[in-house]
């Protein structure tokens, strides 16, 4: 069984270092973030805080050794002492310097709802580092999707410059058989065959941008990087937002009710069941102790009530900071939203705009295509120079490349109209 779960371990792990779709480029950099980690420690952290506010139901315990001497102790009227001797007891008074060495012990029996708040307190405080862990975990979902999209339109602007090469390498081959054979300028087919070398030239360049593209993708999701695919379009426009911010802001608030409520159970009294003994000199009974100086055990028990008012002092105030917290974090998510309908607004005006772009695009490419290929008739009937030929073949690339963009950049607002919705 173990060597199943391990196989199929790593068939996943294969897989995932396979894919190469942004989602899963988006689910690899998550994994591979090192602030994942902070999840375990921010669980541990908030177990041990919990289990420490927990002990405060057990038994407290202090075991204390004394010795003291005092200016004064306790005696017995003059008149009695001399009785006392007149009868043959010899009073001996208690001694000044006195000793015990004792355990005391106090268990909490009613509380006032003080140790539950504290918990309360401590979960959400573990529940707003693990939310502020999302939002910073999520954020890495813009980096991924900008080096995403950069390394697409790199990929497209590569294919258009592979297509640009084949247009010049063809009209370069055609003009020096035409040179050959005396009926083109040697001027033509050196001027073709340099925009062909400088088209080489941009895709040398092309080729290091997507390098470049690819390693920092590949260092952010921890996966090798090989054939990208091109996202869908798909986008929901009427979808609530699900940003983690927004669950922050909505657990710092829940903290602050908490924090409000512990501020309550604070004033409660606290009862509690008590019990203390000693050994030591003199004992409870300081009478007998007047007599002999030997120690003795003693011991006591019983219930205690206590209201610390102290809490009174600080009240209002802590209520004040409490409240002003609350405002900021309300201030905090209206000011969120507000610029996050002012984001989508902007995508969804972008999206329509490049949308409209694209549904040009192919009736100008075949407009420029056209508009190629006869200058390239023209020029085998010597009609045009080859300048104006190479304006074309540059049109109709140029007109190619902005289609790519268009599309490129339609899905990359559609990944930000989703990033700052999370949907």
């Amino acid at each position: 069984m173990k060597r199943i779960t391990l196989t199929l371990a790593f068939i996943a792990a294969t897989v995932i270092a396979q894919a190469q779709t942004l989602e899963e480029c988006q689910q690899a950099a998550e994994q591979n973030y090192p602030i994942v980690r902070k999840y375990q420690l921010i669980e541990k952290s908030t177990d041990y805080t919990l289990s420490n506010i927990g002990k405060g139901w057990l038994p407290q315990i202090s075991a204390t050794a004394q010795a003291t001497v005092q200016s004064d102790v306790v005696t017995l009227p003059e008149g009695m002492t001399t009785m006392l001797s007149q009868t043959g007891m010899n009073v001996k008074g208690l001694k000044k310097d006195q000793y015990r060495v004792g355990i005391d012990i106090s268990q909490t029996i009613y509380e006032g709802g003080a140790i539950a708040s504290q918990k309360e307190v401590a979960r959400l405080q573990g529940e707003v580092e693990k939310t502020q862990n999302d939002v910073d975990i999520y954020n890495l979902r813009k980096r991924v999707n900008e080096l995403y999209f950069g390394l697409l339109l790199i990929e497209q602007r590569m294919k258009m410059n592979e297509e640009l090469q084949n247009v010049l390498n063809s009209s370069e081959k055609k003009l020096e058989s035409m040179f050959r054979n005396g009926t083109a300028a040697e001027s033509d087919y050196i001027t073709v065959k340099a925009e062909r070398m400088t088209a080489e030239q941009q895709m040398v360049e092309l080729k290091a941008q997507d390098e470049a593209f690819r390693a920092m993708l590949a260092h952010i999701c921890g996966i090798e990087i090989n054939d990208l695919k091109m996202p869908d379009n798909n986008v929901d426009i009427g979808k609530d937002n699900m940003r983690p911010e927004l669950r922050l802001f909505n657990t710092r608030l829940q903290l602050a009710d908490a924090q409000e409520k512990a501020l309550d159970a604070a004033l409660m009294p606290r009862l509690s069941f008590f019990a203390s003994g000693y050994y030591g000199y003199p004992g409870y009974d300081m009478y007998h102790d007047m007599f002999s100086h030997e120690w003795s055990l003693n011991g006591m028990m019983g219930l205690r009530l206590t209201w610390n008012i102290g809490a009174l002092y600080t009240r209002k105030n802590d209520k004040a900071k409490i409240s002003t917290m609350r405002l900021i974090n309300e201030n905090g998510r209206d000011m969120f939203l507000f610029n996050t309908r002012i984001d989508n607004l902007q995508h969804v005006a972008n999206m329509k705009r490049y949308h409209d772009l694209m549904e040009s695009d192919w009736d100008i490419i075949k407009l420029r295509t056209k508009v190629r290929k006869a200058a390239e008739s023209k020029l085998d009937h010597g009609i045009i120079d080859v300048n104006d030929l190479i304006r074309e073949i540059y049109n109709e690339n140029n007109a190619k490349i902005s289609m790519e963009m268009h599309r490129v950049e339609f899905l990359k607002q559609t990944y930000d109209f989703k990033f700052t919705n999370n949907n």
